[in-house]
């Protein structure tokens, strides 16, 4: 079967690296005084493997990075490190989908099953607009599976899954609640807009992401790999932290089958590229405007847009998405004045890093 196309060890860590700092478009050069570097020194002070991350502004990037590329050595983050984005591949393929509304494709209020018909079970009951904004009610993929951060996950790390295979499994079990009705994150209907988007087209989503984003973008360092297991180029090894014997050890996670995470979560990409993105996107580069404004409705109060999420800031709302993916997490968000772009990336250790992540991009978003 195949498919196109998340109390630091002392043995498992070592001491905070030299962070590499870049101007654009100049690249990498030694440094290690910025306030940047203090924030991510901090994240990985919490218990990080490792952690970068990179400011764009309209005529200035900075990255600093922090911790090790290996768990146990002293090698550093490498310069424009891929890593697993997760739940940021929501985004791309939002933007696909409200291109194909630009089109004329499909519309908002079509309903799955009027576009893939007998294929969801209540499928007449849900709109494109509540597989987007996370309001459709269907049964969550990932509690078919076992937990993305347990041992149980290794034992099905080289699986291959369809996109139509995970939508059979959650779709096996009945709705949790009225589409429409509430909002609960759901990777589920991602998968759903996967196979969406692969009918209208008659080409596979990843094809879409790439054609549509990643070359328009110059996304040199994005991909969607299918069912390829490996971080290709510069790359921090992502880790499980797991009990073993009374003592949390770090598994390597790096090498995986991503067709697990699918449409819902298996793109790579780089902190250039997902701050260049977000950027063209919340900027009006790749939808239009009444679009755009679409794309941040939420529903019912929640922070869920289509395909994005808002923040809470000291100094007002930005928008933008986190995702995970084994022993990797990610976030980036624009600033709300539109501005300021930030990319923070972590590799998974033992301890628990968000409130300096939380931290990080309050600080430097409100700049």
């Amino acid at each position: 079967m195949t498919t196109r196309l998340g109390r630091r060890p002392r043995l498992a860590v070592a001491g905070v690296l030299t962070a590499a700092l870049v101007a654009a478009p100049a690249t990498a050069m030694a440094g290690g005084t910025s306030e940047l570097q203090h924030e991510v020194d901090a994240v990985v002070a919490a218990g990080a493997t490792s952690a970068t991350a990179e400011i764009s502004t309209a005529d200035r990037r900075v990255r600093a990075s922090s911790g090790t590329a290996v768990a146990g050595s002293d090698r550093p983050v490498p310069a424009n490190a891929r890593f697993r984005i997760g739940s940021e591949t929501k985004a791309f393929l939002a933007t696909v989908v409200l291109q194909l509304v630009d089109e004329k494709q499909l519309t908002l209020d079509d309903t799955v099953e009027s576009l893939l018909p007998g294929v969801v079970p209540d499928g007449d009951r849900i709109t494109v607009r509540q597989l987007l904004n996370h309001s459709s009610g269907l049964y969550e993929v990932l509690a078919t599976m076992p937990n993305p951060r347990s041992k149980e996950l290794l034992k099905i790390r080289w699986n291959t899954w369809t996109t139509a295979e995970l939508v059979a499994r959650a779709t096996a079990y009945p709705l949790v609640f009225t589409p429409g009705s509430r909002v609960q994150y759901n990777n589920t209907g991602y998968l759903v807009l996967g196979l969406i988007v692969d009918k209208l087209t008659n080409s596979s989503y990843a094809d879409q992401i790439e054609r549509r984003i990643i070359r328009p973008l110059r996304l040199t360092g994005t991909s969607v790999p299918g069912t390829d297991p490996f971080v290709r180029g510069p790359h921090a090894h992502g880790y499980l932290p797991l009990q073993r014997n009374g003592a949390v050890e770090l598994v390597d996670i790096t090498t995986v089958n991503p067709s697990i995470m699918n449409a819902a979560g298996e793109m790579i990409s780089t902190t250039r590229d997902l701050n260049r993105f977000f950027g063209a996107l919340l900027g009006g580069e790749l939808l239009p405007a009444h679009l755009l404004a679409e794309l941040k409705k939420t529903a019912h109060n929640s922070q869920y847009g289509l395909g994005l999420i808002s923040r809470s800031l000291s100094c007002g709302t930005a928008w933008g998405k986190d995702g995970d993916a084994p022993g990797y997490s990610t976030w980036t968000f624009v600033s709300p004045n539109n501005t300021r772009r930030v990319t923070v990336s972590v590799t998974w250790g033992t301890g628990n890093h968000k409130a300096a992540v939380n931290a990080l991009l309050d600080k430097e978003l409100c700049r």
